[in-house]
């Protein structure tokens, strides 16, 4: 993908199939943009998926979003104040953009303004105790007033607290679920408020009631968005060290603060100190760390340490450009090869690398560079075989950029 600023703009046709595309079963964030790759453009992709799935030993066919589905998200969509953003509009976070697994399109309430600023996140405890909600507070406060938006998960506790501490200053809450299905309840009165000055996202369908695997996927975007992520309170086993787990992946700054070694509530962000986290005893121990990394505006463009260099074996391509890998050559005297015959040979080269693939994949997950030096076979083929994989709900990606084989007993 290219390294230059973001400059594309989605006619509404594109922006349709775009959403389809990703709500569209086993399509994930990194199959969606491979995809996108291996067919220029998100209609192509869908009228490929059937045979894609079948390729990779689906079951049952797979299910394709409707345009009815779609047409339906984006009346609703409408009707709430609720529009999309695809990743490459300018519109869309420039710090998100850089992630593992960036979502393709984001549901925004709000002023997209606020994804274009700095931020810091700030989780913690639901179950808070009064001194963590009142660092909390004092916290979201004093960064706000140093120029940074406030991003939490709307939870109960810790991070409802920061969200109303930074309304005036601007504050970003991300949805586990769909914006017609804001949860936790209590959060409902709140998300006015939020729009006002900040913003809501979400990367679920519009009336999707959030299940609990969703809130891991809703951290990530937590943790994305911003340049570091504040644990004020958790207990070992938490949500919020899930969190800070993946600002930990994405290369941003983690910081906890310290607590009473009596309270479980301080277990988790006492470790966290223990293993290497900045200590966050006032807003000002934050701003040391950041204030330099907004100096150097490090999310303005693409950079090496951004999701292409860790996503290698997706990133030979530009993602609105032909597959180099898969043209033919343009040497002379290439004519003379059949097309038919070329393409019977394309696919028996490419049976041939899934099954080696799926030889090589286990329950334990693999990075897909190792994958592909174990496979030695080309790039394109590799991701092609993924593609086929994960349609047929056979793959599953972990962070790092790896993947397992799904067991059996999973799939049914």
């Amino acid at each position: 993908m290219s390294k230059s600023p973001i400059s594309v703009r989605l006619t509404d046709d594109e922006r349709f199939d775009w959403l389809r595309l990703i709500r569209s079963e086993n399509v994930g964030p990194r199959t969606f943009f491979a995809l996108m790759r291996k067919f220029g453009a998100a209609g192509a992709a869908l009228d490929a998926l059937p045979d894609l799935a079948r390729r990779g030993g689906a079951s049952r066919p797979i299910r394709v979003a409707t345009r009815a589905e779609v047409e339906q998200e984006f009346a609703l969509a409408l009707k709430i104040g609720v529009r999309f953003v695809a990743l490459d509009e300018p519109e869309y976070p420039p710090a998100l953009r850089q992630i593992d697994s960036a979502p393709p399109v984001l549901a925004l309430r709000g002023r997209e303004e606020a994804m274009q600023q700095p931020a810091i996140a700030i989780v913690g405890s639901r179950n808070a105790s009064a001194a963590g909600l009142t660092f909390a507070d004092r916290l979201a406060r004093g960064l706000g007033q140093a120029g940074y938006v406030i991003v939490s998960g709307l939870a109960r506790g810790v991070d409802q607290r920061a969200h109303v501490a930074a309304l005036e200053t601007g504050t970003i809450g991300v949805l586990a679920g769909g914006h017609a299905r804001p949860y936790p309840p209590e959060a409902v009165a709140l998300l006015p408020r939020i729009a006002e000055f900040g913003a809501i996202v979400s990367e679920m369908p519009i009336e999707w009631e959030p299940r609990g695997r969703d809130f891991p996927r809703r951290n990530r975007l937590v943790s994305g968005l911003s340049l570091g992520t504040v644990v004020v309170e958790a207990a070992r086993g938490s949500g919020s060290l899930i969190t800070a787990k993946f600002a930990a992946e994405q290369n941003r700054e983690v910081f906890a603060a310290p607590g009473s070694p009596l309270d479980p509530r301080a277990e988790g962000t006492n470790d966290l100190l223990r293993e290497g986290a900045n200590l966050c005893a006032r807003a000002e121990d934050v701003l040391a760390v950041v204030d330099p990394i907004r100096a150097r505006d490090p999310f303005s463009r693409f950079e090496e340490a951004g999701r292409d260099a860790s996503e290698s074996a997706w990133s030979e391509t530009p993602l609105f450009g032909v597959d180099l890998d898969a043209a033919p050559s343009a040497r002379a005297g290439d004519e003379r090869n059949d097309a038919s015959t070329r393409d019977i040979d394309v696919e028996a080269d490419s049976q041939a690398a899934r099954r080696r693939i799926e030889a090589l994949l286990g329950p334990a997950p693999v990075s897909i560079d190792d994958l592909a030096r174990a496979a030695e076979v080309p790039v394109r083929d590799i991701r092609t075989a993924l593609i086929e994989l994960e349609l047929a709900g056979r793959v599953e990606y972990y962070g790092g950029n790896r993947v397992a084989l799904i067991a059996p007993s999973a799939e049914a």
